[in-house]
């Protein structure tokens, strides 16, 4: 339990009716707050034991906010809840062109209701939330998909979810090298040093070919529309983690990657929006009736994950609602 925290913003919201007024409080979590709340090890447990509930998760909703010249931006809305305990609302701000007023091109918040009441409890750093549950859902997958000896891991991509995900994994594997390829060295170079002071053996590599055939774990979070990864680089025994493509038009494999693979995949949803699917489904490499299972079936047993050590596992994820609800719970447990 973190407590006695002096910089925990509360925002009052006074209700009123004929006899008297009630005050009722919104507490405000900022990035420091919310990441500091977010252990893998705790965020991992609690992910587990939300994919194994009765979590509601509508389709989010996508608006394109125009003016009468031109799309300025997106605007996305991702609810889900659990009846009578929890409601929560992620909204996400997309505008691209940020990038000329030198501001971010991406912000998001999360908003926590109460489940029986609908009353504003918290409000949540949601670029926080993404980016850990994201990592964090790689490594549940793992626990799940990876040889239990697993220490070796390439990372593809240097972005702000790749540079998490080692130590996700360290949660659930002992992951000792890293090695690092990003399609812009510098960045690459950078996190291989920021890894190293984290503690793992750490190094910048050029030949991808090379490092697939002496990893354990892939790990990919970029934003490609063409294939990084190839099948015929796998090595036997091989989990191949997909982060961060979540559109039809961006893949980072290419079909060889899921002639001989067993695929797994977070919600149904990645089979609709996952060009690193959609693709090789279309191509005629592999069916969606040939996925293994989702989340929801390894974290309830349904089915047990790697069968042999021999296995090529792939683990397909575009992120679910479900996910950044238990991590705002978690959030609200830990103050």
């Amino acid at each position: 339990m973190i407590r006695d925290n002096p910089q925990l913003i509360f925002l009052p919201f006074i209700y009123k009716n004929k006899n008297n007024s009630r005050e009722l409080v919104v507490k405000i979590y900022d990035f420091e707050q919310t990441d500091r709340a977010l252990p893998y090890a705790k965020l991992i447990d609690k992910l587990e034991e939300f994919f194994r509930l009765d979590v509601t998760v509508p389709l989010r909703h996508i608006h394109e906010i125009k003016d009468a010249h031109k799309t300025l931006g997106s605007f996305i809305l991702m609810p889900s809840w659990i009846a009578g305990k929890w409601i929560g609302l992620k909204t996400v701000s997309v505008f691209p062109n940020n990038k000329e007023r030198d501001l971010p091109g991406l912000h998001s918040a999360y908003m926590l209701y109460d489940g029986q009441t609908g009353v504003p409890v918290s409000l949540l750093d949601g670029n926080v939330i993404t980016s850990k549950r994201t990592a964090a859902v790689a490594a549940l997958a793992a626990k799940y998909l990876s040889r239990k000896d697993s220490s070796t891991l390439l990372l593809i991509g240097s972005g702000q979810v790749a540079r998490l995900v080692p130590e996700a994994l360290k949660a659930v594997r002992p992951i000792r090298k890293v090695f690092v390829w990003s399609p812009t060295r510098k960045h690459a170079e950078t996190l291989s040093s920021d890894l190293y002071k984290l503690g793992f053996e750490s190094y910048y590599v050029e030949d991808l070919q090379k490092a697939c055939s002496e990893a354990d774990i892939i790990s990919c979070a970029t934003l490609s529309t063409e294939p990084i990864i190839h099948g015929d680089w796998l090595k036997p025994g091989t989990h191949l983690d997909l982060i961060g493509s979540y559109t039809p038009d961006m893949r980072e494999t290419d079909d060889a990657c899921f002639s001989s693979s067993s695929v797994f995949i977070d919600t149904k949803e990645a089979l609709m929006k996952s060009g690193d699917l959609l693709k090789p489904i279309e191509s005629g490499v592999f069916s969606k009736e040939t996925v293994r299972a989702n989340l929801f079936d390894l974290c309830t047993g349904k089915h047990i994950g790697r069968t042999s050590l021999e296995e090529i596992t792939i683990f397909k994820a575009v992120g679910n609602a479900i996910e950044d609800l238990a991590a705002a719970t978690l959030v609200m447990e830990s103050y």
